[in-house]
């Protein structure tokens, strides 16, 4: 009796198959991912903000925008952190702003982009499948016996073909560690985004207030150089002052008059650009309008600690983000440089005309695996400029994080300074006012020279316009604080969830 022979039917080699890819499967997602693992950099002990010890307050001053301001270490940042200002035109603007401003539309689509592209880069992780199908129609001719038969049938086929490239060395997983990475970027460039505007905005108000202020000043010292030109010119008159004095006071109001039309001009240039940012045509007359008196200053400021400084700053996330990505992208060109196994089968559906039995079933199932051996170089050359570009984005993430530093510090022994610059600036323009005042009284009593009294005027003037100048500095570099800190966006509400339609 022979031996009986074992028979493998159509569902057993299936299974058999399916066996297989699914072994596989696991063996690549538990694989390991060659090149390197991302590893987020760390801060030396020893970085800080200033060399000296921050004081407990600064200067205080008996005058709007002179009040102390403490430095609070650790404190929080809030998300809206240009409401410290107290200024509802102000936050009104800026919250219109982040909805209109072309630069942040084109942020979020750009973020959107890069989410889409690392989603579709994920798909590598799973089989592929697509299906085909088609039909042939066949014609056979014969002759026997002096006749010629000819046969025409149709060959029709349905497939379902399924492919798997096994990521064995996570070349792909590299991939998608890349587009993540990417996607984060993009994120942090919005995140940037909102932050310059909102810092803009602000910066642009406080100029446009302090350019309001000193055209008030401007106009005032020209009414007050009218006047004393038609003081002179009585005295003239009388006798008691020559013409030399009238046509110098003369000159005097005409070169105050002179440095009217630049300031109203920079005034303008300003509206323009607070449009520009909000979104808007220089037209527009919905604006609101600034002015320094109607700002607080914060008297409570915020210090972070050093080591919070890199989850604070978007543009550290970002130089951290693609650092990810370079240190992916050096896992890829390696993986490249392997072996490539990939799984594929087929199973479907065959009629032959009447040379088969209808519904007949046919399948195939293989695995394949290339390695390569010589591409001119290419791919060696690919790793080694990965390798480049891992350093290069180490080394811009270094860059990045000292000029976070360099910000911060900048920004906090500036507002100490700015403090005792409006105490100095204030006594100054005290003194000029009493001096112009004694002047003028003995101007007036015949007991001075013009010369002495036109000194005293344009010592006062100098004096007044350069207060509101350092007085709009204070609130400037706090806002250049808030901006070196991060600006607070990570406590910002999450956004409610997209109704798609």
């Amino acid at each position: 009796m022979g031996q009986a022979q074992e028979t493998h039917g159509p569902s057993e080699r299936r299974n058999a198959f399916h066996r297989v890819l699914a072994c596989l499967g696991v063996l690549s997602i538990a694989a390991c991912a060659v090149g390197p693992d991302y590893k987020a950099p760390e801060l030396p002990d020893k970085a800080g903000f200033t060399s000296a010890p921050l004081p407990a307050r600064t200067t205080a001053t008996n005058t709007p925008g002179g009040a102390a301001q403490g430095f609070v270490e650790g404190r929080d940042i809030p998300n809206d952190w240009w409401t410290v200002f107290r200024s509802k035109p102000l936050s009104d603007l800026i919250a219109r702003a982040l909805g209109a401003n072309p630069n942040v539309e084109a942020a979020k689509a750009t973020l959107r982009q890069a989410q889409e592209n690392a989603s579709a880069s994920r798909s590598g992780m799973f089989p592929s499948l697509s299906a085909k199908a088609s039909q042939t129609t066949v014609g056979f001719s014969a002759a026997s016996i002096g006749q010629t038969y000819t046969e025409v049938f149709t060959l029709s086929t349905a497939m379902l073909s399924v492919s798997y490239p096994l990521d064995v060395f996570g070349g792909t997983r590299r991939q998608i560690e890349a587009a993540d990475a990417q996607a984060d970027y993009q994120r942090f460039q919005l995140e940037a985004s909102y932050l310059t505007i909102s810092s803009n905005i602000v910066v642009t108000a406080i100029q446009e207030a302090s350019l309001r202020r000193q055209i008030a000043e401007t106009e005032k010292i020209i009414e007050s150089k009218r006047r004393i030109l038609k003081l002179v010119q009585r005295q003239f008159d009388l006798g008691g002052a020559s013409g030399s004095d009238v046509t110098t006071q003369a000159a005097a109001l005409a070169q105050a008059e002179a440095g009217l039309p630049p300031l109203r001009r920079n005034l303008a240039q300003l509206r323009d650009q607070l449009n520009l940012l909000a979104g808007r045509f220089p037209n527009d007359t919905s604006l609101p309008t600034f002015d320094l008196e109607e700002l607080s200053l914060p008297e409570e400021l915020p210090v972070s600690l050093p080591s919070a400084l890199l989850d604070q700053r978007p543009d550290i996330r970002s130089a951290a983000a693609q650092l990810r990505a370079a240190t992916a992208q050096v896992g890829v060109a390696i993986a490249n440089m392997l072996p490539q196994i990939s799984l594929s089968g087929s199973y479907g559906r065959l009629t032959l005309g009447n040379l088969m039995q209808p519904g007949s079933i046919i399948w195939d199932y293989g695995a394949s695996l290339s390695q390569p051996l010589f591409q001119g170089g290419k791919l060696l050359h690919q790793r080694r400029g990965a390798d480049a570009g891992l350093e290069a984005a180490a080394a811009q993430y270094r860059a990045t994080v000292l000029g976070a530093f360099q910000n911060v510090a900048d920004a906090l022994n500036t507002l100490q300074i700015d403090a005792d610059a409006v105490a100095a600036q204030y006594a100054a323009e005290r003194a000029a006012a009493s001096n112009l005042a004694i002047t003028e009284a003995q101007f007036r009593a015949g007991g001075t020279s013009f010369l002495a009294l036109l000194n005293a005027q344009n010592a006062h003037a100098q004096a007044q316009i350069a207060l509101i100048q350092v007085r709009a500095n204070r609130y400037a570099d706090t806002a250049a604080l808030y901006q070196a800190l991060g600006g607070g966006w990570w406590n910002r509400p999450p956004a409610p969830p997209e109704q798609k339609g």
